[in-house]
């Protein structure tokens, strides 16, 4: 029997690097599932298509395989892991992520992906539309301007310079999107168990969830 433990939360709030911590230590499979939104957002703009033409999108999801492993992604074969990440890619995620046919699509691989594995997802929607029946839900949250600092950051580490207030905009822009969203908004899950990490580490981010997920399988 396969168990799944989903991870919400707006970005800068430590899902991606929670949710790979505490796979390793439960002995967990990992999927990113904004990799999957971005890799599409990626594939759209080099395909130089609408990215609000639903047709369009639904076309280019036809000939796309997408694979994720060992936190690699894989676009037809080819690794766009550091790709996806760029400021341009993050910008024009906002409409295929509110597309209705690619978040369809999205959805339906994300569940395939957790037939007969124990997995931890990370995500904005996971444990409220994907995953509803989830053994383990988490939020995960941080005060606005330390998530920008984190994002800062994080684009520094790989060579782009972005004035704090530029990161900042950006992202509450993006987390006024995803409230809003009308497909899959981002909201934590009536179960969800909501977590601060605004002055916390990662291990003790990590050792809280691992200490809830076992009590749960106990």
């Amino acid at each position: 029997m396969s168990m799944v433990i989903t991870i919400d939360g707006p970005a800068g709030a430590g899902k991606s690097s929670a949710a790979h911590a505490l796979a390793q230590r439960l002995g967990f499979e990992y999927l990113d599932t904004g990799a999957m939104y971005r890799a599409v957002t990626l594939a759209a703009l080099r395909a130089e298509i609408d990215l609000h033409d639903q047709t369009a999108l639904t076309q280019l999801l036809v000939g796309l395989r997408l694979e994720l492993q060992s936190n690699r992604v894989f676009l037809n074969g080819a690794d766009i892991t550091r790709s996806i990440r760029t400021t341009q890619v993050t910008t024009a995620s906002g409409p295929v992520a509110d597309s209705p046919v690619v978040r369809r699509r999205m959805v339906e691989l994300q569940r395939e992906s957790a037939v007969g594995r124990n997995l931890i997802c990370e995500g904005r929607d996971q444990g409220t539309i994907v995953f509803p029946n989830a053994i383990c839900k988490f939020f995960l949250f941080a005060d606005p301007e330390e998530r920008a600092r984190r994002r800062q950051r994080e684009l520094a580490s790989r060579g782009e310079t972005i004035p704090f207030e530029e990161v900042l905009a950006a992202q509450i822009e993006r987390d006024q999107r995803d409230a809003a969203r009308d497909i899959a908004p981002m909201v934590p899950a009536a179960d969800a168990v909501r977590l601060d990490t605004t002055r916390l580490g990662l291990d003790e981010v990590v050792s809280r969830m691992e200490k809830e997920v076992r009590s749960r399988l106990l």
